[in-house]
């Protein structure tokens, strides 16, 4: 928790204005009753109409002054909550954002984007409540038994036994209350994954007639949530009645003891008035205590999650004084490549040491194209993440120009690509601007590059809803009102439109007819010639040219060199290229 005030301190100064409006609010309220007492016992029995007419203007300046003290106090505590809160989940986007593939496989995709909204609104609470009711509370509590005892000191002993009893409850429920919050967060980031799974799956779901089996598991799943959230809830509900016991108890016992003080001439009217006024004061503001200590324990728990994210240390970091590659005018070269991807952190098997790529080992040179096929699972697009630096490998060496990609900045790395994966965005922007991606192209260089991807014809045939180019036809989120050949042909655009030094294109023919496919490749050879291609397919038309090929297989390679070599020596390709090729 102590890490949510260094996003706070910024704005020391603004809280600091706040919380004296909110304390001269606040005594303003404390006021009310002790002039309300002075009313009844000492001016009402004057008997002077222009006295009781001045005081009663008097409580209602009180009055007016506590109300707009207390609502300007309250919204710039809700400024600074907002403030506060815009910043750390600005950090914790770019910071979710540098994270490597290993550790956004560790937190899951869910649970960042938990992080993201749930726990940074639970530290927007706990902000603001604490400039607002942290303020008020305890001079309520504090002050209201300063006054209590100037009016009743005898009353004032009831309240006095009583407070320590409040405190030791919140304090023993609220610490069993912190770690179940955890637990429940936890059960909802598993809930999030459900949801995202089915949103994205959601036409093979209903092909496959498995939308009950998905509706039983998001039950399960949400049972479990709210199961999760009903004991911590529950725990720390027991402060509510434990206190209202307690404290109309001591009520009773007050109004019992005061009703003998006035009887007996000990008291009189006006201060027992006050003194139960106080004590509702003071009820109401041990009930705020009660509820600042259940954000705060929402609020920790959100912040052990969001700062175990920000405070996570970086994997790919720059390692200076590598070798290069010796004697070699390769362009892209893995040596010896073993990799296997780390456990995820809900994961409570054993990890399966078993790796998903073993000692690949292949070399291209510049301008070269390399084709790579396998099975599903077999390890093709692992080779891509290492390539691209997603993970690290953990033995080898993978050299893009002669240097070990580890010897790269990731910014100067990813510059020499341009990447095409499967399942890739398409965003809820124009035509042209989805190709762009903020990069700046002229709309010469967007239109060549549409062009090349094959992408121009269909483009040319949209129709924007204004009297605009083709090219600002706005496209849906995930290009849902796009084809699935025209968002792969757009997508391929906007990898080729800044002619990248490497290419990869991860299955990104699939949705292409075969003429198509062929006017793609022609493309590539003729306007690219210098760019390193690396393809990923499930089809040998696709790559059965290019100038190398490997075959992958359980994450080995079981074949490299090029298409007529591998016919002849390679059974899994031969048996590839007669199931799709063959009479």
């Amino acid at each position: 928790m102590k890490h949510i005030f260094t996003y706070i301190k910024p704005y020391g100064l603004r809280m600091l204005f706040g919380f004296l409006i909110k304390v001269l609010g606040t005594f303003m309220d404390l006021g009310l009753p002790w002039v309300l007492a002075y009313i009844i016992d000492e001016v009402i029995p004057l008997k002077e109409i222009k006295y009781i007419l001045l005081w009663g203007v008097l409580m209602l300046l009180l009055s007016i002054g506590a109300r707009e003290f207390n609502i300007t106090a309250n919204r710039m505590a809700s400024r600074v909550a907002g403030d506060t809160v815009k910043r750390l989940r600005h950090d914790l986007f770019q910071k979710i954002e540098q994270l490597s593939g290993a550790q956004v496989d560790y937190f899951s995709i869910p649970s960042l984007v938990s992080r993201m909204t749930s726990d940074t609104y639970n530290i927007h609470q706990m902000v603001g409540m604490m400039q607002r009711l942290g303020v008020r509370a305890p001079i309520i509590l504090v002050g209201g038994m300063i006054l209590t005892f100037t009016l009743e000191p005898v009353l004032t002993l009831v309240l006095v036994g009583i407070l320590p009893l409040l405190a030791i409850t919140v304090y023993v429920v609220s610490k069993k209350g912190i770690p179940l919050y955890s637990k429940s967060q936890a059960s909802a980031d598993k809930m999030i994954r459900i949801v995202r799974e089915n949103v994205n799956g959601i036409r093979v779901i209903k092909a496959l007639s498995k939308s009950d089996h998905e509706k039983q598991r998001f039950q399960n799943s949400n049972e479990e949530v709210v199961s999760n959230e009903l004991k911590a809830g529950a725990t720390m509900a027991v402060i509510n009645p434990i206190m209202n016991l307690l404290l109309n108890g001591g009520l009773t016992l007050v109004v019992i003891i005061g009703a003998y003080r006035v009887n007996s001439g000990a008291s009189e009217v006006g201060k027992i008035v006050a003194f139960l006024s106080y004590f509702t004061m003071i009820l109401n503001a041990m009930l705020m205590i009660t509820r600042i200590f259940v954000t705060i324990s929402k609020a920790n728990a959100s912040a052990n999650r969001i700062f175990e994210v920000l405070y996570m240390e970086e994997d790919l970091k720059v390692c200076e004084g590598l070798a290069g590659e010796k004697g070699s005018d390769n362009h892209i070269s893995f040596h010896n490549v073993t990799f296997s991807y780390p456990q995820r952190k809900e994961e409570e098997v054993e990890k399966d040491e078993s790796t998903n790529v073993e000692n690949i080992d292949f070399q291209i040179k510049e301008g070269e194209s390399l084709g790579i096929i396998g099975a599903t699972g077999s390890g093709k697009t692992t080779l891509l993440n290492l390539l691209l630096r997603f993970y690290d490998i953990e033995e080898g060496e993978i050299y893009i120009g002669g240097k070990n990609v580890k010897s790269y900045t990731l910014k100067e790395l990813r510059q020499k690509f341009g990447v095409v994966f499967q399942n890739d965005m398409i965003f809820a922007d124009t035509i042209a601007g989805n190709i762009d991606f903020n990069r700046n192209l002229t709309k010469e260089r967007i239109r060549e590059a549409a062009e090349d991807a094959q992408a121009a014809e269909f483009i040319e045939q949209l129709e924007p809803d204004i009297e605009k180019d083709s090219y600002e036809y706005a496209a849906a989120v995930k290009g849902a009102n796009l084809s699935g050949g025209q968002k792969q042909r757009l997508l391929i655009a906007r990898a080729l439109a800044t002619n990248p030094e490497i290419l990869i294109l991860d299955d990104s023919s699939s949705a292409l007819d075969y003429k198509t496919d062929a006017y793609l490749r022609t493309a590539l050879r003729t306007h690219y010639q210098n760019t390193t291609t690396i393809m990923i397919a499930q089809r040998i038309s696709s790559i059965m040219n290019m100038d190398h090929i490997l075959v992958m297989e359980e994450g080995k390679m079981i074949g490299y060199g090029k298409h007529e070599e591998l016919l002849r020596d390679c059974p899994v390709y031969d048996e590839i290229y007669q199931s799709q090729m063959g009479d």
